[in-house]
């Protein structure tokens, strides 16, 4: 792990799309006003089988733009969208409650995952982006999915509370804040829920602020974050998830 007077910030901007981009825009600008910060944009190819990030031109440019600035661009899944069929209770529960349908490499085979994940990479590669993270949506890999990121030339991917990096095999812990906007409840847990967080993460080596697009239609959420980057940002070094890895794997060698 990083030096113990070297304390991590990763943001990650969720579900990048042409479809969210406005709102993920806005969140950006509303946490920029804190500080200038560099953010890992976790971008999906084909959202909810929309025609798709890859023929937006505009779109493309906007990350482009973004990437000029300092920012990472990750693949994140390929369509968003679990439509996978459902075996027994639990996984109903992790599937319907935890995320609404969205964890779509959740129960697919080795050929699947590997199918769509190539798929985005090879979309990076024409776009002349470089890529070295891959993140599932809503965290969740099937054993297929894990075997296939060990066949691709991927450097990590991030879980619920590790950071993974694949080719040396190995894997840390970090602190995860993230927000479930659906209703008024969840809302509500999350506002508690990372403030304990906070409070847990403040000597972790490594924190992640996990930004949500609809995140940004919540003046009381957005808010929040702006407060918790400003409780960070004094303690902790704000870098891309790939600048983690390199510094991560970087004071693992040196120790």
């Amino acid at each position: 792990m990083p030096h113990k007077a070297q304390r991590l910030l990763c943001v990650a901007m969720h579900d990048v799309s042409p479809v969210t981009w406005p709102q993920c825009e806005r969140l950006l600008a509303a946490l920029s006003v804190v500080a200038p910060f560099p953010a890992t944009l976790l971008v999906v190819p084909q959202y909810y089988r929309d025609s798709g990030a890859r023929g937006d031109r505009e779109f493309c440019r906007a990350l482009g733009l973004r990437l000029r600035i300092g920012d990472e661009l990750a693949l994140h899944g390929f369509r968003h969208h679990d439509d996978e069929p459902v075996h027994g209770l639990a996984d109903r529960l992790v599937r319907t409650l935890y995320t609404s349908a969205e964890g779509e490499f959740s129960r697919v085979s080795q050929a699947q995952a590997y199918g769509r994940i190539l798929a985005g990479v090879r979309w990076f590669k024409e776009q002349d982006w470089p890529l070295q993270g891959f993140v599932a949506p809503a965290w969740l890999m099937s054993a297929g999915t894990w075997s296939a990121l060990r066949m691709l030339p991927l450097r990590y991917t991030t879980t619920l509370t590790r950071l993974h990096l694949l080719s040396e095999g190995c894997s840390y812990p970090t602190a995860n804040l993230t927000f479930s906007t659906r209703t008024l409840v969840r809302r509500a847990v999350s506002h508690a829920w990372t403030e304990v967080a906070y409070r847990l993460g403040q000597n972790a080596p490594v924190v992640r602020l996990g930004l949500h697009p609809v995140d940004a239609d919540y003046p009381g959420v957005v808010r929040h974050w702006q407060s918790l980057l400003e409780h960070f940002l004094p303690t902790h070094t704000a870098v891309t998830k790939a600048h983690a890895c390199e510094l991560v794997q970087a004071a693992q060698t040196h120790d």
